[in-house]
């Protein structure tokens, strides 16, 4: 370390810099309150995975936490939670327990799928195709 180099103070090294010796010798102090608030967060975040700080903010307020939406972000953070990314959207039919039923043809030309198929010739020049296929009843 710089101090014990120079043979400084830190007093006289935090003078010299300009900076504010309770900068440079604070060490954080956790209350009760604190580590209770922490283990509801987390408890919280386990139990609504796709809600964020902000949400879980307003479920602390509805449970009579008194606490700022700037102190659940920090200890968020210091957590490391993190909502997880979005699905992509499909253009799918969902069911309500998250499966999906994919359309069957009812009638002629009813389903239909595309496709755009990308190639090159011989001599370079770009070759493209569009697939399109229709989902005809087959009657048994």
């Amino acid at each position: 370390m710089v101090r014990e180099r120079l043979g400084l103070s830190v007093r006289r090294i935090c003078r010299a810099l300009g900076f504010a010796r309770s900068s440079v010798v604070y060490r954080p102090r956790f209350s009760e309150y604190e580590h209770r608030l922490r283990n509801r967060i987390v408890e919280l975040a386990l139990k609504y995975g796709r809600y964020g700080y902000r949400r879980i903010t307003e479920l602390l307020h509805r449970e009579g936490w008194r606490v700022n939406h700037k102190r659940v972000e920090r200890l968020w953070r210091d957590e490391g939670l993190k909502v997880p990314k979005r699905q992509p959207k499909r253009r799918r039919l969902w069911l309500a327990d998250g499966s999906w039923v994919r359309l069957r043809p009812e009638r002629r030309n009813h389903v239909w799928s595309y496709d755009i198929v990308w190639d090159r010739t011989s001599d370079g020049r770009k070759l493209r195709i569009l697939n399109v296929t229709g989902r005809a009843i087959l009657h048994q």
